[in-house]
């Protein structure tokens, strides 16, 4: 094997790990949109491995640097390109971003202020160009008046030997106005309790993002071309509710 690629969505440094254990040093991880003719970020096997072998645990992190014909940086919602270690959202300019959606100038606009074509992905960006994809704009989690990045969460759920895959979303709380929920797939034959993971959050991140409660389900559902289908899990939550959010 030569090349094995990954994209659309983020995952686990330690499940990535596991991957280059078992594949060998042929795992990349590439980064792009509908948007975008081609990916615009990419990491590879020299960028995230030292010459003894060793893992550069910050590069394993993130999704990759630019490509040479990309320009990517972070963002603030003003408009304000950010300095490395902050975030915001990622903004790429580059000839192979598209000219706008069909038909649709008021998205076509929202989605290309200031000049830049706005991904609605959270990220940081390091003094060494690696962005890093904290989460989706759109998936963040207000609970108690507190942002949560689902990523964050499922970072420390995945880290458990037992989980296949795992998936974070808000749910109504009365009290929080959302409050954070796991929905996990264990490997086969592998077990683990709720308690385990709500009190291994807790310990690694605080009472505020640690998830209230968490669901075990054979199988999590996926697209046609794998990608994880959040909206779908967070539908079956929400279903019957006067909001959804």
């Amino acid at each position: 094997m030569k090349f094995f690629g990954i994209a659309a969505a983020p995952y686990a440094p330690d499940k990535f790990k596991e991957a280059v254990k078992v594949f060998g040093p042929v795992m990349h991880d590439l980064y792009g949109q509908t948007e975008i003719l081609f990916p615009v970020l990419a990491k590879f096997s020299r960028d995230y491995l030292y010459a003894n072998g060793t893992f550069d645990e910050e590069i394993v992190r993130s999704t990759g640097r630019a490509v040479p014909f990309a320009w990517m940086e972070i963002m603030d919602d003003d408009g304000k390109i950010l300095p490395p270690g902050e975030t915001g959202e990622i903004v790429v300019r580059s000839t192979i971003v598209m000219q706008g959606y069909y038909k649709r100038p008021k998205e076509t606009k929202e989605v290309s202020k200031f000049g830049w074509h706005h991904t609605s992905d959270v990220g940081v960006k390091d003094a060494r160009g690696f962005i890093t994809i904290v989460d989706r704009k759109k998936d963040m989690i207000i609970s108690g008046g507190f942002n949560v990045y689902p990523v964050e969460v499922e970072t420390v759920i995945l880290t458990h030997s037992a989980v296949l895959e795992c998936t974070v979303i808000g749910v109504l709380s009365e009290k929080w106005g959302e409050e954070i929920k796991a929905v996990i797939t264990l490997k086969d034959g592998a077990k683990a309790t709720g308690e385990e993971f709500l009190a291994s959050c807790k310990d690694k991140l605080g009472s505020i993002k640690a998830p209230k409660s968490v669901e075990f389900w054979p199988e999590l559902p996926h697209s046609a071309v794998g990608k994880l289908l959040k909206k779908d899990i967070r539908a079956k939550f929400w279903e019957g509710q006067w909001r959804a959010v």
